[in-house]
Protein backbone atom coordinates (compact mmCIF):
# COMPACT_ATOMS: atom_id res chain seq x y z
CA UNK A 1 0.00 0.00 0.00
CA UNK A 2 3.40 1.96 0.44
CA UNK A 3 2.87 5.62 2.36
CA UNK A 4 0.98 7.29 -0.37
CA UNK A 5 -2.29 7.74 2.60
CA UNK A 6 -2.60 7.46 5.98
CA UNK A 7 -2.36 4.03 7.62
CA UNK A 8 -4.90 2.85 9.79
CA UNK A 9 -4.39 3.34 13.70
CA UNK A 10 -1.48 6.18 13.29
CA UNK A 11 -2.43 8.19 15.88
CA UNK A 12 -1.99 11.76 14.13
CA UNK A 13 -5.97 13.08 15.25
CA UNK A 14 -5.99 16.01 17.28
CA UNK A 15 -7.26 15.75 21.36
CA UNK A 16 -10.15 17.24 20.55
CA UNK A 17 -10.79 13.74 18.53
CA UNK A 18 -8.78 11.04 20.57
CA UNK A 19 -9.92 8.09 21.78
CA UNK A 20 -10.21 9.41 25.85
CA UNK A 21 -12.49 12.34 25.03
CA UNK A 22 -15.05 10.13 22.54
CA UNK A 23 -15.18 7.91 25.38
CA UNK A 24 -15.75 10.80 28.20
CA UNK A 25 -17.92 13.42 25.43
CA UNK A 26 -20.91 14.57 26.92
CA UNK A 27 -21.17 12.08 29.78
CA UNK A 28 -21.68 13.49 34.04
CA UNK A 29 -22.31 10.71 35.85
CA UNK A 30 -22.20 12.47 39.06
CA UNK A 31 -24.89 14.96 38.19
CA UNK A 32 -27.24 11.79 37.80
CA UNK A 33 -26.40 9.81 40.72
CA UNK A 34 -23.69 8.41 39.39
CA UNK A 35 -24.93 6.37 36.04
CA UNK A 36 -22.00 6.22 33.83
CA UNK A 37 -24.61 7.52 30.36
CA UNK A 38 -27.23 10.41 30.70
CA UNK A 39 -30.40 9.17 30.96
CA UNK A 40 -33.11 9.09 28.63
CA UNK A 41 -35.76 12.25 29.88
CA UNK A 42 -39.17 12.04 28.57
CA UNK A 43 -41.65 14.30 28.62
CA UNK A 44 -42.85 17.99 27.35
CA UNK A 45 -43.67 19.70 30.23
CA UNK A 46 -41.42 21.31 32.49
CA UNK A 47 -42.44 22.55 35.96
CA UNK A 48 -41.20 25.57 37.46
CA UNK A 49 -40.97 26.02 41.33
CA UNK A 50 -43.04 29.04 41.58
CA UNK A 51 -44.73 31.36 39.51
CA UNK A 52 -42.94 34.47 39.35
CA UNK A 53 -40.28 31.48 38.32
CA UNK A 54 -42.11 31.22 35.22
CA UNK A 55 -42.96 34.70 34.43
CA UNK A 56 -39.18 35.22 34.74
CA UNK A 57 -38.63 32.19 32.59
CA UNK A 58 -34.82 31.72 33.39
CA UNK A 59 -34.29 28.07 34.42
CA UNK A 60 -32.45 26.48 33.19
CA UNK A 61 -34.90 23.89 31.08
CA UNK A 62 -37.87 25.08 30.68
CA UNK A 63 -39.69 22.88 27.69
CA UNK A 64 -38.18 19.68 25.80
CA UNK A 65 -38.94 21.41 22.56
CA UNK A 66 -35.93 23.79 23.82
CA UNK A 67 -33.70 20.80 25.29
CA UNK A 68 -33.60 18.49 28.07
CA UNK A 69 -30.00 17.03 29.66
CA UNK A 70 -30.13 14.40 27.18
CA UNK A 71 -30.20 17.04 24.38
CA UNK A 72 -27.91 19.44 25.68
CA UNK A 73 -24.98 16.87 27.01
CA UNK A 74 -25.35 15.62 23.40
CA UNK A 75 -25.06 18.60 21.95
CA UNK A 76 -21.78 19.57 23.82
CA UNK A 77 -20.58 16.39 22.97
CA UNK A 78 -20.56 17.44 18.90
CA UNK A 79 -19.40 20.44 19.55
CA UNK A 80 -16.56 19.94 21.58
CA UNK A 81 -15.67 16.60 19.00
CA UNK A 82 -15.93 19.11 16.34
CA UNK A 83 -14.29 22.22 17.95
CA UNK A 84 -16.80 24.56 17.79
CA UNK A 85 -19.05 26.85 19.90
CA UNK A 86 -22.58 25.53 19.31
CA UNK A 87 -24.21 22.31 17.99
CA UNK A 88 -28.14 21.70 16.79
CA UNK A 89 -29.73 17.93 16.92
CA UNK A 90 -32.16 17.79 13.81
CA UNK A 91 -34.35 13.94 12.63
CA UNK A 92 -31.93 13.59 10.14
CA UNK A 93 -29.39 14.65 7.98
CA UNK A 94 -31.25 16.69 5.55
CA UNK A 95 -32.73 18.48 7.98
CA UNK A 96 -29.82 19.53 9.48
CA UNK A 97 -28.72 20.60 5.87
CA UNK A 98 -31.85 22.24 5.31
CA UNK A 99 -31.87 24.11 8.27
CA UNK A 100 -28.24 25.90 8.15
CA UNK A 101 -28.90 26.86 4.60
CA UNK A 102 -32.66 28.86 5.94
CA UNK A 103 -30.25 30.09 8.48
CA UNK A 104 -28.25 32.18 6.05
CA UNK A 105 -30.32 32.67 3.44
CA UNK A 106 -33.49 34.86 2.43
CA UNK A 107 -35.55 36.10 -0.22
CA UNK A 108 -33.56 37.23 -3.05
CA UNK A 109 -30.08 35.72 -1.63
CA UNK A 110 -28.01 33.67 -4.22
CA UNK A 111 -26.38 30.32 -3.33
CA UNK A 112 -23.07 28.14 -4.63
CA UNK A 113 -23.82 24.84 -4.28
CA UNK A 114 -21.29 22.10 -5.19
CA UNK A 115 -22.21 20.34 -8.77
CA UNK A 116 -21.75 16.69 -6.87
CA UNK A 117 -24.02 17.64 -4.43
CA UNK A 118 -25.91 14.92 -2.64
CA UNK A 119 -29.28 14.43 -4.60
CA UNK A 120 -31.89 15.47 -2.17
CA UNK A 121 -29.98 18.53 -1.41
CA UNK A 122 -30.30 19.48 -4.93
CA UNK A 123 -33.91 19.08 -4.98
CA UNK A 124 -34.31 21.00 -1.81
CA UNK A 125 -32.62 23.78 -3.68
CA UNK A 126 -34.83 23.36 -6.94
CA UNK A 127 -38.07 23.12 -5.23
CA UNK A 128 -38.07 24.65 -2.18
CA UNK A 129 -35.45 27.47 -1.82
CA UNK A 130 -36.50 28.38 -5.68
CA UNK A 131 -40.13 28.92 -3.93
CA UNK A 132 -38.29 31.41 -1.99
CA UNK A 133 -36.65 33.29 -4.90
CA UNK A 134 -33.48 32.04 -3.64
CA UNK A 135 -31.36 31.53 -6.27
CA UNK A 136 -29.29 28.63 -6.50
CA UNK A 137 -25.90 28.54 -9.16
CA UNK A 138 -23.77 25.00 -9.49
CA UNK A 139 -20.07 24.86 -9.24
CA UNK A 140 -17.59 22.31 -10.51
CA UNK A 141 -16.45 20.54 -7.48
CA UNK A 142 -12.69 20.84 -8.45
CA UNK A 143 -12.78 24.67 -8.88
CA UNK A 144 -10.87 25.97 -5.90
CA UNK A 145 -10.26 29.49 -5.79
CA UNK A 146 -11.91 29.84 -9.06
CA UNK A 147 -15.06 29.89 -7.25
CA UNK A 148 -14.68 33.44 -7.25
CA UNK A 149 -15.74 34.31 -10.17
CA UNK A 150 -19.61 33.11 -9.65
CA UNK A 151 -19.65 35.20 -6.54
CA UNK A 152 -22.09 38.14 -7.15
CA UNK A 153 -23.27 40.54 -4.90
CA UNK A 154 -26.16 38.94 -3.46
CA UNK A 155 -23.97 35.29 -2.47
CA UNK A 156 -24.56 34.70 0.84
CA UNK A 157 -23.68 31.38 1.27
CA UNK A 158 -21.07 28.60 -0.48
CA UNK A 159 -21.58 25.07 -0.07
CA UNK A 160 -19.64 22.11 0.13
CA UNK A 161 -19.59 18.44 0.20
CA UNK A 162 -16.31 16.56 0.38
CA UNK A 163 -16.05 14.40 -0.95
CA UNK A 164 -18.95 14.05 -3.47
CA UNK A 165 -21.13 11.00 -2.33
CA UNK A 166 -21.50 9.66 -5.23
CA UNK A 167 -18.46 10.92 -7.29
CA UNK A 168 -16.04 11.52 -4.44
CA UNK A 169 -14.46 13.93 -5.81
CA UNK A 170 -12.37 16.28 -2.84
CA UNK A 171 -12.49 20.13 -2.76
CA UNK A 172 -10.07 22.63 -1.99
CA UNK A 173 -11.89 23.85 1.27
CA UNK A 174 -9.56 26.17 2.35
CA UNK A 175 -9.15 28.15 -0.96
CA UNK A 176 -12.98 28.04 -0.99
CA UNK A 177 -13.31 29.54 2.71
CA UNK A 178 -10.35 32.15 1.54
CA UNK A 179 -12.25 33.67 -1.55
CA UNK A 180 -15.61 33.12 0.67
CA UNK A 181 -14.84 35.05 3.50
CA UNK A 182 -13.47 37.96 1.51
CA UNK A 183 -16.75 38.90 0.33
CA UNK A 184 -18.24 37.83 3.64
CA UNK A 185 -20.08 34.79 2.74
CA UNK A 186 -20.83 31.98 5.07
CA UNK A 187 -19.46 28.00 4.09
CA UNK A 188 -21.25 25.03 5.09
CA UNK A 189 -20.09 22.15 4.49
CA UNK A 190 -21.28 18.73 4.80
CA UNK A 191 -18.70 16.56 7.00
CA UNK A 192 -20.46 13.35 6.71
CA UNK A 193 -17.67 11.05 4.83
CA UNK A 194 -14.87 11.90 7.14
CA UNK A 195 -16.28 12.52 9.90
CA UNK A 196 -14.69 15.18 12.07
CA UNK A 197 -12.17 12.55 13.88
CA UNK A 198 -10.99 12.33 10.18
CA UNK A 199 -11.92 16.00 8.90
CA UNK A 200 -11.57 19.10 10.92
CA UNK A 201 -13.33 21.50 8.32
CA UNK A 202 -14.54 24.24 10.83
CA UNK A 203 -10.44 24.77 11.19
CA UNK A 204 -10.42 24.88 7.79
CA UNK A 205 -12.69 27.11 6.88
CA UNK A 206 -15.85 26.07 7.01
CA UNK A 207 -18.19 27.94 9.17
CA UNK A 208 -21.18 25.70 9.81
CA UNK A 209 -20.05 21.77 9.59
CA UNK A 210 -22.90 19.26 8.82
CA UNK A 211 -23.11 15.58 9.64
CA UNK A 212 -25.53 12.93 8.75
CA UNK A 213 -25.61 11.39 12.41
CA UNK A 214 -27.49 8.42 10.58
CA UNK A 215 -24.14 7.49 9.22
CA UNK A 216 -21.12 6.63 11.49
CA UNK A 217 -21.71 8.12 14.41
CA UNK A 218 -25.02 6.43 14.78
CA UNK A 219 -23.14 3.37 13.06
CA UNK A 220 -25.83 0.57 13.62
CA UNK A 221 -28.42 0.98 10.41
CA UNK A 222 -30.94 2.26 13.33
CA UNK A 223 -31.18 5.77 13.41
CA UNK A 224 -32.17 9.07 11.52
CA UNK A 225 -30.45 12.03 12.64
CA UNK A 226 -28.19 15.12 11.70
CA UNK A 227 -26.11 17.52 13.48
CA UNK A 228 -25.36 21.23 12.51
CA UNK A 229 -22.23 22.55 14.63
CA UNK A 230 -21.37 26.53 14.41
CA UNK A 231 -18.11 27.70 14.84
CA UNK A 232 -18.43 30.77 16.08
CA UNK A 233 -21.22 32.50 18.44
CA UNK A 234 -23.02 34.88 15.61
CA UNK A 235 -23.37 32.06 13.35
CA UNK A 236 -24.95 29.54 16.16
CA UNK A 237 -27.65 31.92 17.11
CA UNK A 238 -28.63 32.14 13.33
CA UNK A 239 -28.40 28.19 13.37
CA UNK A 240 -30.44 27.95 16.79
CA UNK A 241 -32.96 30.47 15.69
CA UNK A 242 -33.83 29.01 12.76
CA UNK A 243 -33.85 25.15 14.52
CA UNK A 244 -36.37 26.43 17.37
CA UNK A 245 -38.64 29.01 14.71
CA UNK A 246 -39.66 24.98 12.67
CA UNK A 247 -40.06 23.79 16.35
CA UNK A 248 -37.71 21.02 15.18
CA UNK A 249 -37.24 18.72 18.18
CA UNK A 250 -35.39 14.89 18.48
CA UNK A 251 -36.48 11.80 20.96
CA UNK A 252 -34.49 11.68 24.02
CA UNK A 253 -34.07 7.89 22.76
CA UNK A 254 -32.66 8.53 19.50
CA UNK A 255 -30.20 11.21 21.13
CA UNK A 256 -29.24 8.33 23.72
CA UNK A 257 -28.33 6.03 20.95
CA UNK A 258 -26.18 8.73 18.52
CA UNK A 259 -24.52 9.43 22.39
CA UNK A 260 -23.86 5.60 22.45
CA UNK A 261 -22.33 5.92 19.03
CA UNK A 262 -19.61 8.66 19.63
CA UNK A 263 -17.77 5.97 22.40
CA UNK A 264 -17.21 3.63 19.69
CA UNK A 265 -16.50 6.07 16.46
CA UNK A 266 -12.86 6.34 16.05
CA UNK A 267 -12.58 2.15 16.51
CA UNK A 268 -15.17 2.08 14.15
CA UNK A 269 -13.91 4.58 11.52
CA UNK A 270 -10.15 2.74 11.81
CA UNK A 271 -11.55 -0.65 11.19
CA UNK A 272 -14.00 0.55 8.10
CA UNK A 273 -10.74 2.84 6.56
CA UNK A 274 -8.57 -0.66 6.66
CA UNK A 275 -11.75 -2.58 5.20
CA UNK A 276 -12.89 0.40 2.42
CA UNK A 277 -8.99 0.49 1.75
CA UNK A 278 -8.04 -3.41 1.02
CA UNK A 279 -11.48 -3.70 -1.66
CA UNK A 280 -10.60 -0.28 -2.76
CA UNK A 281 -7.26 -1.42 -4.08
CA UNK A 282 -8.59 -4.81 -4.62
CA UNK A 283 -11.00 -3.66 -7.10
CA UNK A 284 -8.68 -1.33 -8.85
CA UNK A 285 -7.06 -4.75 -9.99
CA UNK A 286 -9.87 -5.94 -11.95
CA UNK A 287 -10.13 -5.57 -16.02
CA UNK A 288 -13.80 -4.61 -15.64
CA UNK A 289 -13.17 -1.44 -13.74
CA UNK A 290 -11.88 1.85 -15.60
CA UNK A 291 -11.55 3.91 -12.31
CA UNK A 292 -11.65 3.85 -8.60
CA UNK A 293 -12.91 6.73 -7.09
CA UNK A 294 -11.43 6.34 -3.06
CA UNK A 295 -9.96 9.78 -1.89
CA UNK A 296 -7.19 7.72 -0.29
CA UNK A 297 -6.09 5.89 -3.18
CA UNK A 298 -3.31 7.62 -5.36
CA UNK A 299 -4.98 9.22 -8.35
CA UNK A 300 -8.23 9.92 -7.65
CA UNK A 301 -9.36 13.56 -8.31
CA UNK A 302 -8.50 15.08 -5.20
CA UNK A 303 -6.58 12.63 -3.54
CA UNK A 304 -3.60 15.72 -3.08
CA UNK A 305 -5.77 17.73 -1.63
CA UNK A 306 -6.88 14.85 1.05
CA UNK A 307 -3.52 13.81 1.51
CA UNK A 308 -3.06 17.55 2.85
CA UNK A 309 -6.28 17.98 4.89
CA UNK A 310 -7.81 14.94 5.71
CA UNK A 311 -6.41 12.74 8.79
CA UNK A 312 -8.01 9.23 7.44
CA UNK A 313 -10.35 7.72 5.05
CA UNK A 314 -14.39 7.31 5.38
CA UNK A 315 -14.77 3.81 3.46
CA UNK A 316 -17.60 4.91 0.76
CA UNK A 317 -16.12 5.39 -2.50
CA UNK A 318 -17.31 4.52 -5.84
CA UNK A 319 -15.68 2.44 -9.11
CA UNK A 320 -16.87 3.62 -12.75
CA UNK A 321 -17.34 0.16 -14.96
CA UNK A 322 -16.46 -0.53 -18.79
CA UNK A 323 -19.75 -0.54 -20.28
CA UNK A 324 -21.88 -3.32 -19.76
CA UNK A 325 -26.18 -3.40 -20.38
CA UNK A 326 -28.23 -2.80 -17.52
CA UNK A 327 -29.15 -6.50 -17.27
CA UNK A 328 -25.65 -7.49 -16.23
CA UNK A 329 -24.85 -4.73 -13.84
CA UNK A 330 -28.36 -5.90 -12.40
CA UNK A 331 -27.89 -9.34 -11.77
CA UNK A 332 -24.19 -8.74 -10.63
CA UNK A 333 -25.26 -7.06 -7.64
CA UNK A 334 -28.69 -9.16 -6.77
CA UNK A 335 -26.03 -12.23 -6.70
CA UNK A 336 -24.24 -10.66 -4.39
CA UNK A 337 -24.43 -12.08 -0.73
CA UNK A 338 -22.79 -10.11 1.61
CA UNK A 339 -23.42 -6.53 -0.01
CA UNK A 340 -26.90 -5.01 0.89
CA UNK A 341 -28.37 -3.08 -1.91
CA UNK A 342 -30.19 0.31 -0.42
CA UNK A 343 -29.29 4.02 0.09
CA UNK A 344 -27.75 5.41 3.23
CA UNK A 345 -24.09 4.26 4.43
CA UNK A 346 -22.37 4.59 8.29
CA UNK A 347 -23.62 0.70 9.51
CA UNK A 348 -22.12 -2.27 10.02
CA UNK A 349 -22.99 -4.10 6.94
CA UNK A 350 -21.57 -3.55 3.61
CA UNK A 351 -23.76 -1.86 0.41
CA UNK A 352 -23.79 -1.29 -3.08
CA UNK A 353 -25.94 0.70 -5.52
CA UNK A 354 -25.40 1.60 -9.24
CA UNK A 355 -25.74 5.25 -10.37
CA UNK A 356 -25.53 7.55 -13.31
CA UNK A 357 -24.47 11.05 -11.82
CA UNK A 358 -24.75 12.60 -15.30
CA UNK A 359 -28.48 13.02 -14.62
CA UNK A 360 -27.78 15.26 -11.58
CA UNK A 361 -25.17 17.48 -13.07
CA UNK A 362 -25.62 20.69 -14.50
CA UNK A 363 -22.24 22.38 -14.13
CA UNK A 364 -19.59 19.40 -14.88
CA UNK A 365 -19.55 16.68 -16.72
CA UNK A 366 -19.18 12.81 -15.99
CA UNK A 367 -17.54 10.80 -18.37
CA UNK A 368 -19.75 7.62 -18.66
CA UNK A 369 -23.58 6.82 -19.91
CA UNK A 370 -23.90 3.48 -18.31
CA UNK A 371 -23.85 2.46 -14.58
CA UNK A 372 -21.35 2.94 -11.87
CA UNK A 373 -20.89 1.33 -8.60
CA UNK A 374 -21.24 3.17 -5.49
CA UNK A 375 -19.47 0.83 -2.07
CA UNK A 376 -19.86 0.88 1.33
CA UNK A 377 -17.65 -1.17 3.01
CA UNK A 378 -18.72 -2.27 6.26
CA UNK A 379 -17.22 -4.15 9.56
CA UNK A 380 -17.25 -8.07 7.44
CA UNK A 381 -13.58 -9.50 7.12
CA UNK A 382 -12.14 -7.75 3.92
CA UNK A 383 -11.34 -10.99 2.22
CA UNK A 384 -15.04 -12.43 2.31
CA UNK A 385 -16.39 -9.17 0.92
CA UNK A 386 -13.63 -9.46 -2.27
CA UNK A 387 -14.95 -13.39 -2.57
CA UNK A 388 -18.30 -12.08 -3.11
CA UNK A 389 -17.11 -9.38 -5.41
CA UNK A 390 -15.43 -11.93 -7.39
CA UNK A 391 -17.87 -14.23 -7.44
CA UNK A 392 -20.16 -11.25 -9.20
CA UNK A 393 -18.16 -9.93 -11.64
CA UNK A 394 -18.19 -13.81 -12.79
CA UNK A 395 -21.61 -13.15 -13.34
CA UNK A 396 -21.21 -9.87 -14.63
CA UNK A 397 -19.10 -11.42 -17.36
CA UNK A 398 -21.53 -14.26 -18.49
CA UNK A 399 -23.58 -11.29 -20.29
CA UNK A 400 -20.69 -10.64 -22.77
CA UNK A 401 -21.16 -11.83 -25.87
Amino acid sequence: MGNDRIKPGTPTFSASTSYTDLVNLGRAPHQHHGFINIPVYHGSTVLFPTAKAYIEYKQEYTYTRTGTPTSRNFEKAVAKLEGGFGTIVCPSGLNAISTSLLAFLKNGDHLLMVDSVYKSTRRFCEMFLRNLDIETTYYDPLIGAGIERFIKSNTRVIYIESPGSQTMEVQDLPAIADVAHQHEIVVIADNTWATSVYYDVLKLGADVNVQAVTKYIGGHSDLMMGVATAGCEKHYAALKSAHMLQGIQVSGDDINLAARGLRTLRLRLERHMENGIAVAEWLGTRTEIVEVLHPALAGSPGHDIWKRDFEGAGSLFSVRLKPYDDDAVFAMLDHLEHFGIGASWGGFESLVIPFNPSINRTASDWPDKGYSLRFYIGLENPEDLIADLKSGFEVLNSFKS
